[in-house]
């Protein structure tokens, strides 16, 4: 009899993670996993540590304590897998490059700073437009875009790495509503080709529509379960830190 096949390690095992800013704890001792094929919604306030969680992994932020491991492996310097769609006022728009200049900026660790990119490089670019609509307007300098077409190029810029596991910092914020459809449906597709997304969003019911679990953190990991199973006020109240709000429970769609 065959014995059966090892299960893969998770695309992302974070252990008792502690990780200080200024000084004072920004998260303590937080567990999350993210496995190939999942979608986990980042959930919390403002100030909460999910944007702090994403550059922890991605090894901008040194922990005090704890792990972050991709594939197996130690996250620190292992950027080539790992996708990352920062917030769209973090990147440089007024720098005068194309919308294909700027999406082939997110495989410069490949390529390198003083190499010209090869047919790999473009042939990864031309696809990662191409999934986000953008290919007719490869040519267009990235300051005349629309907030929309932005954050479609933050996107293709993290897919050019064809990464196994890709970070999204609030990739709904401010889009119009064909835009928001063509990402729900890119990430949905992207989970289903067996990728890992982990994605920090205040769109709650899109996250509850579209996740296969939502993780609801606020400098700890306050409740981690799939979105029908978050169904009592109470977990989210105390995600939120506040004692009762009947606009926050509607908002969420959650009822006693």
């Amino acid at each position: 009899m065959t014995a059966a096949p090892e299960p893969l390690p998770p695309a992302l095992d974070i252990r008792s993670l502690a990780v200080d800013l200024g000084g004072r704890p920004a998260l303590t001792g937080v567990d999350l996993t993210v496995r190939t094929g999942e979608l986990v919604g980042l959930i919390g306030p403002n100030g909460a540590g999910k944007t702090t969680l994403l550059r922890t992994v991605l090894g901008l932020l040194t922990p005090r304590s704890g792990s972050v491991a991709f594939d197996g492996a130690p996250a620190a310097g292992r950027r080539g897998g790992i996708g990352y769609v920062p917030q769209r006022h973090e990147f440089a728009w007024d720098f005068p490059l194309s919308v294909e200049k700027a999406v082939l900026t997110g495989r410069t660790h490949r390529v390198g700073w003083l190499r010209r990119p090869g047919r790999a490089d473009r042939e990864a670019v031309a696809e990662a437009l191409e999934r986000v609509a953008m290919s007719e307007l490869r040519g267009r300098p990235i300051g005349e875009l629309s907030g929309g077409q932005r954050q479609r190029v933050l996107v293709a810029r993290a897919l050019a790495l064809r990464p196994r596991l890709l970070l999204l910092d609030e990739p709904f914020t401010g889009l119009d509503v064909p835009t928001q459809e063509l990402l729900t449906a890119l990430f949905t597709q992207l989970r289903m080709e067996d990728k890992a997304l982990l994605m920090t969003t205040h769109d709650l019911p899109a996250a509850a529509g579209m996740a296969t679990r939502l993780c609801l953190l606020n400098r700890t990991v306050v409740a981690d379960a799939p979105p029908d199973a978050l169904r009592d006020p109470a977990v989210w109240l105390r995600a939120f830190g506040v004692t009762g709000s009947e606009q926050l429970l509607v908002a969420l769609g959650v009822t006693g």
